[in-house]
């Protein structure tokens, strides 16, 4: 009976926790009534949050409230707790982790990469440095995966190994040797993957290097990452070593995956206490709210845009190809009615001979 008894408490305390979301771990979050309170008696403010869909004005209200957790996919979040210049010793663990190395921070690099506009407008963030070895690290988050990962990957990989060429280029001048020219990382997050991934269900570490059958490497290695796979894999686990922490951190927003994730891991409390310090300020993260809105209407477009752009291709090649064998069939014909009319001819000629 005390068994029955503890166990009803525990599920009744859970589920007070839940409802109450993250404000006992968060004293600064607010009440959804208060944060509607403060939107409505600013008109701009108001005007902005009903013209949003009512899915995203719940996610906003359910942020700035504690019902469900932040989601550190957000540019300007990602940006504040991994910024590589105010707290390098964040994102370098974070590579660390990734690369099953030491990595250190020299320099953080211009993000000047020629790929187009419209898959620039795709990204989350992208960021660019250089480790103290002089390699170099490309990290980007997606928001909706691009068609044709593996090939857009190596080119923003060629891409950023001609920049380091020019750029040591021109800073060795005549002393220049391509000794000096160094691995080249490129690190993928996406938070909705594209298919090819998901052939892989139990796997969201996709590592790639370029090296020969004899074992010769050279300089591109790539990392890509299903965030959406890593949460289907851990969803109601516990988390067990720092990596899966750092996913978790970044891409689960549950309430009760980020109690266990502190519980397991409380360096990462004081990082949700900097992103919920910005909930006093509506505006400031309705402005974030609407910006992210903007992007995912473009990103729909671009992708509708990608995939009827893929089926045109299927079908041209499906028309080609039924050309093609049409062809093939008119050319079959025509042999065999030149074949036909040579043996009547040969016919015709013997029966005149015979007489």
């Amino acid at each position: 009976m005390s068994n029955l008894t503890n166990q009803t408490t525990s599920q009744a305390a859970n589920q007070a926790m839940n409802q109450a979301g993250l404000r006992s771990l968060f004293p600064v979050l607010r009440s959804e009534a208060d944060i509607l309170a403060d939107i409505y008696k600013e008109p701009a403010l108001a005007a902005e949050f009903t013209a949003w869909p009512q899915e995203h004005r719940q996610r906003f209200l359910d942020f700035c409230s504690g019902a469900r957790g932040a989601k550190l996919l957000y540019d300007a979040f990602f940006k504040e707790i991994l910024n590589p210049e105010l707290t390098p010793e964040r994102l370098e663990e974070f590579l660390s982790l990734l690369l099953h190395e030491q990595v250190r921070i020299l320099a953080v690099l211009p993000n000047d990469s020629t790929r187009i506009a419209d898959e620039s407008s795709l990204l989350i963030t992208d960021i660019v440095i250089e480790r103290e070895n002089h390699e170099i690290v490309n990290l980007e988050i997606q928001k909706i995966g691009y068609k044709f990962p593996g090939e857009r990957c190596a080119c923003y990989s060629a891409d950023m190994l001609l920049r380091q060429y020019k750029r040591v280029r021109s800073e060795k001048r005549k002393a220049f040797s391509y000794r000096a020219i160094r691995t080249v990382y490129t690190i993928v997050l996406f938070e909705s993957s594209p298919r090819e991934f998901h052939a892989y269900p139990n796997t969201c570490l996709h590592y790639f290097s370029q090296k020969s059958n004899t074992g010769l490497e050279l300089l591109q290695k790539y990392l890509l990452i299903p965030l959406d796979i890593f949460r289907e894999i851990h969803q109601n686990k516990d988390i067990t070593d720092k990596l899966d922490a750092w996913l978790a951190f970044l891409s689960m927003d549950s309430p009760d995956m980020i109690r266990k994730l502190i519980r397991s891991y409380p360096e990462f409390q004081s990082l949700y206490e900097q992103i919920y310090s910005h909930c006093r300020n509506i505006e400031e993260v309705m402005g974030m709210f609407s910006e992210e809105l903007r992007e995912l209407d473009r990103n729909t477009v671009q992708l509708m845009i990608d995939e009827m752009q893929e089926e045109l291709n299927e079908a041209w090649q499906q028309k080609e190809e039924m050309r093609q064998q049409l062809e093939a069939e008119r050319r079959q014909h025509e042999a065999e009615r030149r074949q036909m009319e040579e043996y009547i001819n040969r016919l015709l000629e013997g029966g005149q001979d015979s007489k």
